[in-house]
Formats: structure tokens, sequence, C-alpha cells
């Protein structure tokens, strides 16, 4: 064989070897990507389950506590920003106002024992609880995959074409109030 077929096998190779790693990068991008939308729309079901169940829980506190008008506009206010938000940033914000108008309507209820004992508020309370659960699942798991698709962007020699190609980082659901986690809830009996 000659030197210069010799070469010619070798940026062939090479050249394969470059299609291949380039194509092989695209496809887990995508896969990424589609698992990051996928994530997002998890946690849009859990918001929109939350924003359908807020109504059925103001209407059982407004039996009982009808004065409490403020309370009301602000967890329909807070509703109303959780259904109407797009994308993450809009929406932490909105989980911001959705978490206090949530504490101020369950401070109400703590004034009302006879409230406390409906067994439709405790139903719904229960429903709650467990959609917050499952909506910061959703949360913990669009993350994990924000996390994922966005280093498999930044890393060499990726970041030389991703960009490229239409891939853009992702924005992560953060608390936007990181005060008010910084403290375990008071829950009294």
């Amino acid at each position: 064989m000659s030197g210069g077929l010799i070469a010619l096998l070798i940026a062939a190779g090479v050249l394969v070897l470059l299609i291949g790693y380039v194509w092989i990068t695209y496809n887990s991008l995508v896969t990424l990507r589609v698992r990051v939308d996928e994530a997002w729309s998890d946690i849009t079901v859990q918001l929109k389950r939350r924003a359908d169940l807020i109504p059925s829980l103001v209407e059982t506190v407004k039996g009982y506590a009808a004065h409490e008008k403020g309370v009301f506009e602000d967890v329909t206010k807070a509703r109303a920003e959780t259904i109407s938000a797009q994308g993450p940033a809009e929406a932490s914000a909105a989980e911001n106002h959705m978490q206090q108008a949530l504490k101020s309507i369950f401070a109400v209820a703590e004034a009302y024992p006879q409230l406390q004992a409906s067994q439709n508020f405790l139903q719904l309370q229960s429903e709650l609880v467990d959609t917050e659960n499952k909506i910061q699942a959703s949360r913990r798991f669009y993350n994990g995959g924000v996390r994922e698709y966005n280093t498999k962007i930044q890393v060499f020699p990726n970041t030389l074409f991703a960009r490229g190609m239409g891939f853009t980082e992702r924005e992560f659901f953060e608390v936007e109030d990181v005060a008010s986690i910084s403290e375990p809830p008071r829950i009294q009996f």
C-alpha cells in the first residue's frame, strides 16, 4: 500500500468517527430535550390539578369564614397566575404566590374548629397535600433532566456544535423566595 492510500484511509476513518460522534451526540441531545419537555409537562399537569382543587377548597372555607374576602381574592389571583404561567421562571414566581396564598387560607381555617372537623375540608386538604408531594417530585425529576441536558450541551467537545444545531440550555424550576423554605413549617396540633 502506498503512503497516500494509508493517509486517505486514516482520514476517511477519522471522518466516519467524527460523523458517528456527531450523530450519537445529536440523538442523545434530542432524547434529553424530549425528556425535559416531558418532565415539564408532568409539572404542569400537577399544577393544573392543584389549581382545579383550589376552587373547591375556597368554597368550603367560604362557608365558614365568609368575612375573609382578602384571603379568597389572593388565592384566586394566585390560582390564575399558576394557570397562565409560561415556562419555569413564571411558574416559579406563581408557585411562590400560591404557597403564600395556601398558607393564608389554612391559617384562616385554623381559626374555625368546625371547619377543621369538616370531612369535605379534610379530604380537600389531604388531596392538596398529595398534589404538593407530586409537584415536588415532578420538580425534582424536571430539574434532574435539565441538569443532564445542560451538562451534555456544555461539555467539550459538544459545546462546539450543540448550540449550532439548535440546542440551548433550559431553566431550572427554582424557588423564588429562598427565605420561605429556610425554616421548616410550624405544625400545631
